[in-house]
C-alpha cells in the first residue's frame, strides 16, 4: 500500500475538493492515460488494486505510471463512541483528485491491450473515469470514449 514514510504532522483537516486539476492533467510519460471526470477521495487500496488490475492484464509488457500519491491522513473515530474526546485515529491515507487529473499512464503495448487495461483499472475506482490518448489531449478536439 502507498503512504508517506513520514509526515509534518499526523493528522491534517478536511480540506476542500473544488474546481477543476490545475496540475498533473497532461499526460507526461506515457501514452494513454486515466482521467477523473469528478472530485474524490482515492484510497491507497484502490490505488494499488488498479496497479494490479492493469500489469495483469499486459502481462509483464509495457511500463506503468501511477501519477497520484496518497498523502492525505484520513482518521475515524471507533463506532459506538460518543461525540467529544478529540478527533480520531488513523485509519487509511487518500489522494486528493479533482476533474482533469491523469491518474495512470501507460506505454510501450498496442493501443486495443492499452485501452483494455486502463478500462479494467477504472472498474476499480470509486469515479467516474476516461481513457484518453495523449493525442486526445493535445488536440482537444474529437476525444471519444
Amino acid at each position: 500500500m502507498l503512504m508517506p514514510k513520514r509526515v509534518k504532522h499526523r493528522k491534517q483537516f478536511r480540506g476542500s475538493m473544488a474546481g477543476k486539476a490545475l496540475r498533473g492533467n497532461k499526460i507526461s510519460n506515457g501514452e494513454y492515460g486515466i482521467v477523473a471526470l469528478e472530485p474524490a477521495w482515492i484510497k491507497s487500496n484502490q490505488i494499488e488494486a488498479a496497479r494490479i488490475a492493469m500489469t495483469r492484464y499486459i502481462k509483464r509488457g509495457g511500463k506503468v505510471w501511477i501519477k497520484i500519491f496518497p498523502d492525505k491522513p484520513v482518521t475515524k473515530t471507533p463506532a459506538e463512541t460518543r461525540m467529544g474526546k478529540g478527533k480520531g485515529a488513523l485509519e487509511y491515507w487518500v489522494a486528493v483528485v479533482k476533474p482533469g487529473r491523469v491518474m495512470f499512464e501507460i506505454s510501450g503495448v498496442p493501443e486495443d491491450v492499452a485501452r483494455e487495461a486502463l478500462r479494467l483499472a477504472t472498474h476499480k475506482l470509486p469515479i467516474r473515469c476516461k481513457v484518453v490518448s495523449r493525442a486526445d489531449l493535445e488536440g482537444g478536439a474529437g476525444s471519444e470514449d
